[in-house]
């Protein structure tokens, strides 16, 4: 019989899994709790690493005109800066227009969509899942796409869930002549960091992690922006001189960088479901599309070679995801502790604008390479 396969979650790695698969002949259905397009709280720039496979699906966003970046700048929290070319460079484009093509192309590929419905609870019994959402479905495969923190992981009892997180993540989109679209700028404040880069249509992406107590201690996010953000005189500046384009800012508590496993309960994680990627691991976006190719590739096999095993498929993508992401979540994890803190940000401007041998070591093993 022909398997059925259910991702729950329409992100940007839900959505390449479901045309990945559905290319392949493979029924998919995937379930999205709200309705396309809206926007998420993500920095939005994607390195050139995944163009080749994206290329491959017909799923590169050429249309949609997004900004060709080539540049990084780097300030501390007292406004010293570096800036230094990317080697490999990447792309900037909206998750607002992103996930609505990917979406349609999804259409177009027959991947079948349940939309405004959120999936409640997911069972493993026997040797297939039952989904309940609007109605109760059954699958050979699920595939867990549901981001940073759902309901759904408190259902599942994962680990990570008990334990509070102290970080907000904060996004607008803004008009600001004064960026080059060629750059992607990281500003340092204390206890977070603020990402600016363009996308499509000349808008700017500017989107920060802050610590929720820098917001408890002001009230509210302008207050907070005002009194912390501003110290950096870069973000300072923006903020004054930019024109805000959202009525107020998209927001997301709770932004748990704990340890997860890429298979609970035999439910295949991907993207912010298997790990939440720290910005500074390079770029989500591009592990969560690579993570997306490697997990189709098991599943495509798990349905048509009836002698590969489930066991095999959740032991193979295990660690085929470590293999790839354990270095650059290492990379990530040791690069942070120079961010959001005077004395090491300076230490990290210092190190990019005077020692290049490490500074292009460190970029290169926060980002990967084309495939």
């Amino acid at each position: 019989m022909e398997k059925q396969v259910i991702i729950v979650g329409g992100g940007l790695a839900g959505l390449t899994t479901a045309n990945h698969l559905a290319r392949a002949g493979i029924k998919c259905h995937l379930f999205e709790k709200r309705t396309y397009p809206f926007h998420r709280v993500c920095g939005e720039y994607i390195s050139n690493e995944v163009v080749p496979y994206l290329r491959s699906l017909d799923l590169f966003p050429e249309k949609l005109g997004p900004s060709n970046i080539k540049w990084f700048q780097l300030t501390s929290v007292n406004g010293r800066a570096a800036q230094m070319p990317l080697d490999l460079g990447g792309f900037g484009i909206s998750r607002y227009r992103l996930d609505e093509f990917l979406y349609q192309r999804g259409l177009e590929n027959g991947v079948e969509f349940h939309l405004d419905q959120e999936v409640t609870s997911i069972a493993f019994n026997g040797d297939r899942f039952e989904v309940h959402a609007d109605t109760v479905y059954t699958a050979d495969v699920v595939i867990g796409s549901f981001g940073k923190r759902s309901k759904l992981d408190v259902q599942l009892g994962r680990s990570f869930i008990q334990k509070r997180s102290p970080y907000v993540g904060v996004k607008y989109h803004i008009r600001y002549d004064s960026h080059p679209p060629d750059l992607i700028s990281l500003h340092n404040f204390k206890d977070g960091y603020c990402g600016i880069s363009h996308v499509e249509n000349n808008i700017v992406n500017l989107c920060y992690l802050t610590h929720r107590e820098n917001v408890k201690a002001h009230k509210n996010i302008r207050a907070m922006e005002e009194a912390v953000l501003f110290q950096n005189p870069f973000l300072k500046k923006i903020f004054e001189n930019a024109q805000f384009l959202f009525e107020k800012p998209e927001t997301i508590n709770e932004i748990s960088f704990e340890t997860k496993a890429p298979v609970e309960q035999h439910i295949l994680m991907l993207g912010d479901a298997a790990r939440m990627i720290t910005p500074l691991c390079g770029n989500g976006m591009a592990m969560a599309i690579h993570s997306a190719k490697i997990l189709s590739e098991h599943v495509i096999r798990f349905c048509q070679d009836k002698n590969y095993s489930r066991l095999q498929l959740e032991q193979d993508y295990a660690k085929a995801w470590r293999s790839l992401f354990a270095s650059r979540l290492w990379a990530g994890r040791q690069i942070q502790r120079l961010f959001g803190d005077v004395w090491t940000s300076n230490l990290a401007v210092n190190l990019a604008r005077h020692v290049r041998p490490v500074a292009d070591f460190l970029m290169r093993k926060t980002h990967g390479t084309p495939f």
